[in-house]
């Protein structure tokens, strides 16, 4: 429906009982929206602080958990205003912003997956020729990429589709993700075909190389003695968690369009709190605790407080 300064609205048919238990659902989010900032926000301050901690693989960090606080903050303050109003609707143009940001940063998590990943490998691999492969002026340069690459690729057809004319004015979700397109009254082939080159760029790819280096590490760490194999578990695990845990989610995004049967409401919902509560606070509990040194610098902060 389009109101008389010709925006287009769209009404969010995603919220679970959003009626009978919306303040208990706002305090709840808005607890998670914090929990994130201050969690995220906490561990790259300790990175930013700390010397020892500007090496490659904790910038990489640092820069997957700025990409959770960019996420978060896309999505969260429309989703709070959501639970306190009558009308869970969003203007079209809104909806494709989140769009935009959501496979922007999602895009971008793979990338410094993958660039963890490569750091990982020449550090175990190659650790002789570490200094001079991973020099400032490659991470900075892997860093631009990840954080570029994805923005320019999702920016095309994002600037596409912001024009494109409506049939359907219900989304069955609570953030614009990939069924946005099913709102358009023609599918565009293009698109499509335009779609298929990004998932493989910034996931297939990705998620290849990841699997090819690690693979790497565990053959040359299984022939190596006990002490160098714990180590290269101490720094490769929490990266793999993540990754798992993060394609998971990604399965599920890529399932959701191109499988015509419906989702249950619930499963929607609690599949998009996954992505929007879990996720973010997945990350900084993963490396805070698991990766030694930032837990060390951790604790003492907390035992400061």
């Amino acid at each position: 429906m389009d109101n008389q300064v010709n925006v287009t609205y769209i009404t969010l048919d995603g919220y679970v009982n959003i009626h009978k238990y919306r303040y208990l659902y706002f305090v709840i989010m808005f607890t998670a929206y914090i929990l994130i900032l201050c969690s995220n926000s906490t561990v790259v301050y300790l990175i930013w602080i700390h010397p020892n901690l500007h090496e490659p693989m904790y910038i990489f960090i640092a820069a997957l958990l700025i990409n959770s606080v960019v996420y978060s903050t896309a999505f969260y303050p429309k989703i709070l205003t959501d639970f306190l109003s009558d009308k869970q609707i969003i203007t079209y143009s809104a909806c494709v912003f989140q769009w935009f940001a959501y496979y922007s940063v999602a895009g971008s998590e793979f990338l410094l997956l993958s660039a963890m990943s490569y750091d990982r490998y020449v550090s175990i691999c190659k650790p002789l020729q570490y200094p001079t492969i991973m020099r400032k002026n490659t991470v900075i340069m892997f860093l631009v990429l990840a954080w570029l690459v994805p923005v320019c690729l999702i920016a095309v057809p994002a600037v596409l589709i912001s024009n494109k004319q409506l049939c359907k004015f219900i989304f069955k979700g609570i953030i614009c993700n990939s069924t946005v397109f099913r709102l358009h009254c023609v599918e565009s082939r293009t698109l499509n075909i335009y779609g298929l080159i990004v998932l493989v760029n910034l996931l297939f790819l990705p998620v290849l190389f990841i699997l090819f280096t690690y693979t790497r590490i565990f053959i040359i760490t299984y022939r190596s003695c006990r002490e160098v194999r714990r180590k290269a578990a101490q720094t490769c695990l929490p990266h793999l968690i993540v990754l798992i845990n993060f394609s998971c989610l990604a399965a599920y995004d890529v399932l959701l369009l191109r499988l015509e049967t419906d989702f249950p409401k619930t499963v929607r919902f609690i599949m998009s709190l996954q992505m929007i509560m879990y996720h973010p606070l997945f990350n900084p509990i993963i490396y805070g605790l698991k990766m030694k040194e930032i837990y060390k610098h951790l604790k003492r902060l907390f035992c400061k407080m």
